[in-house]
């Protein structure tokens, strides 16, 4: 699932070329995909965009007139993409934007599932749909930190991608944050010191503006993420092979050496867990 670095380069990116021409057309787009009825998409056919945001893993693009707010979440497999006028463009996408220029904003969503979703919402709709995420992980500071991590006893892997926790961050990232923390994932919030709570800190921002400067510059996932993925490699360090605990929806990839003490963490679904 794309992340806060991701989601903030395709949102930097899009910013100024959706602010170029009014909205010509608003649609067609899949049933699966269009997750509001009222208002209708058409409601912003005339209308203009005043440019493009990011609310965690949000992607938000409020009208200039301060009436309509549209809202898209690519979830794991979906693209949103601005076609100049005149580019070959998907001929079913999920969504489609058409600009008075002849500009497209596509959405896309590979494999079967159809998970990714459009919103079209009010200015005041719009924040109580999304009135239940945490702050931005970015620029988050340890005292803001403290906060988070002493509102209740949980791990550090589910509490990072928790969004009413902290918002922006997800499965991957989490693994990367917790690698240059040298936190356990399964570290308990409460149980940091001082010095292990600004370390994290450091490790949210120093991960997240390295992987949006790689984004930028269009790198993939093989250069963002240096152990996220890469189970059974060496760690980046060469302190040890990089090692993960399977779930079912997800993977948490960890060093032993550099975050457990040399302990192995094993499956809970298979034994106990060690911390």
């Amino acid at each position: 699932m794309p992340e806060l670095p991701e989601v903030e380069a395709w949102v930097r990116q899009l910013d100024p070329l959706v602010t170029r021409t009014p909205i010509e057309r608003a649609g067609p787009a899949h049933i699966a995909t269009v997750k509001t009825f009222d208002p209708p998409l058409r409601s912003l056919e005339g209308r203009s965009f005043a440019g493009a945001l990011r609310r965690g893993k949000n992607l938000v693009f409020p009208t200039a007139d301060g009436e309509l707010v549209l809202r898209v979440h690519l979830m794991s497999a979906g693209r949103l993409r601005y076609h100049a006028p005149g580019a070959k463009t998907p001929k079913t996408p999920m969504f489609r934007l058409t600009f008075a220029d002849g500009g497209e904003l596509v959405l896309t969503e590979a494999g079967k599932k159809k998970r990714a979703g459009v919103w079209l919402f009010t200015s005041e709709g719009l924040e109580a749909e999304l009135s239940h995420l945490g702050p931005d992980a970015l620029g988050i500071g340890s005292d803001r930190l403290v906060e988070i991590l002493e509102r209740e006893r949980r791990q550090l892997h589910p509490l990072l991608r928790d969004q009413r926790a902290l918002a922006g961050i997800g499965r991957a990232h989490a693994n990367e944050i917790l690698w240059g923390a040298k936190l356990s994932p399964f570290k308990v919030s409460t149980d940091l010191s001082a010095g292990e709570t600004m370390r994290l800190a450091k490790a949210i921002d120093d991960d997240l503006l390295r992987a949006l400067a790689l984004r930028e510059a269009g790198k993939s996932d093989a250069v963002v993420y240096r152990i996220h993925g890469h189970f059974g490699e060496p760690c980046p360090l060469g302190h040890d092979t990089l090692r993960r605990v399977a779930f079912e929806e997800h993977t948490i990839t960890y060093c032993p050496t550099c975050q457990t003490g040399g302990k192995e963490l094993k499956d809970r679904r298979l034994s106990r867990l060690l911390r």
